[in-house]
């Protein structure tokens, strides 16, 4: 599906040097927002710690049958007449969670009903997603930028290896990505399906779970164009005009639907989760519902 974009002064921005440069410029205001999120969401954020071999302790609880009896805290045990505590340790199996932002030149988009572009949706969402899973204890990775790594500042660290990338409309090579392990994906997801499911084929075998968010300008979605447009690809140069746009309005919004039904439809045959966020909506509405579904994969994979 070809992305139908007004020709609009973002379009000038395609040249890599001065995308490279503004998005230096709008990375650490990017990464503010992401915070900002995060406040919002984080009363409900939980890692994936939980009782198992480790070295760290946990906590206390009650000792009952089958316990063994060389796990018995003796000196928080005397603090209570009667009582026998265990003490437990925290099951040590920090989780890899690969992020990636897509940031194609289609990503630059911004209608007068939206107040950001899809790429700083894009971003913020992963940058977002990277302060939680740091803050929780998780690795976390960018395909194509970073190896994994656990630190608690991983958000900016990552901000940073963002910030002086080079712009690129290639998706990364998911191939690198082992078993067991999350990705998240922020992107319009405007090309083709079969092209998407091909680029994603490596990660349906392996245990690999993944959670796309399509990132959507609410003009994009509901074609509201009358009259004599012209339309433009910011990514293949090509144009088109419309005579009378609103004759084409009903099988554009028809396609458009169609195409990410059967993402939707496809993703969730996978396992996999798939979640709509519109430019227009809270950035933190998608972390919510991503959360919600690597906390069910955990759930399962006790």
């Amino acid at each position: 599906m070809a992305r139908i974009g007004e020709v609009t002064p973002h379009v000038t921005v395609q040249d890599a040097l001065v995308r490279a440069r503004t998005r230096a410029a709008l990375v650490p205001d990017l990464m503010v927002e992401a915070r900002r999120v995060v406040n919002t969401v984080i009363a409900g954020w939980h890692g994936r710690r939980r009782r198992g071999i480790g070295e760290n302790f946990w906590q206390f609880r009650p000792y009952v049958e089958g316990d063994a009896i060389s796990r018995i805290d003796w000196r928080r045990s005397a603090r209570e007449e009667g009582h026998l505590y265990v003490r437990d340790q925290e099951w040590e199996a920090a989780h890899t969670v690969w992020l990636w932002a897509d940031r194609s030149p289609s990503m630059l988009y911004r209608s007068n009903r939206a107040e950001v572009s899809k790429e700083s949706r894009a971003i913020v969402h992963v940058l977002a997603l990277a302060e939680l899973l740091s803050r929780s204890g998780e690795r976390i990775a960018w395909p194509g930028l970073t190896d994994p790594f656990a630190a608690r500042n991983g958000a900016e660290r990552l901000a940073q290896y963002v910030a002086h990338a080079e712009p690129s409309a290639e998706r990364p090579d998911m191939k690198q990505i082992r078993r067991f392990c999350d990705v998240v994906i922020s992107s319009d997801f405007l090309d083709p399906p079969d092209e998407i499911k091909l680029w994603l084929d490596p990660l349906t075998r392996g245990g690999i779970r993944v959670h796309l968010i399509e990132v959507a300008d609410p003009t994009e979605e509901t074609f509201p164009y009358t009259g004599r447009i012209e339309f433009h690809d910011p990514e293949t140069g090509e144009r088109l005009t419309a005579g009378r746009a609103e004759t084409v309005a009903e099988e554009y919004r028809n396609l458009y639907a169609a195409r990410r039904e059967e993402l939707r439809r496809w993703c969730k045959s996978l396992g996999w989760s798939y979640t709509v966020n519109h430019t227009d909506r809270l950035a933190s509405e998608a972390l919510i519902q991503v959360h919600t579904a690597m906390t069910s994969d955990m759930e399962i994979g006790r």
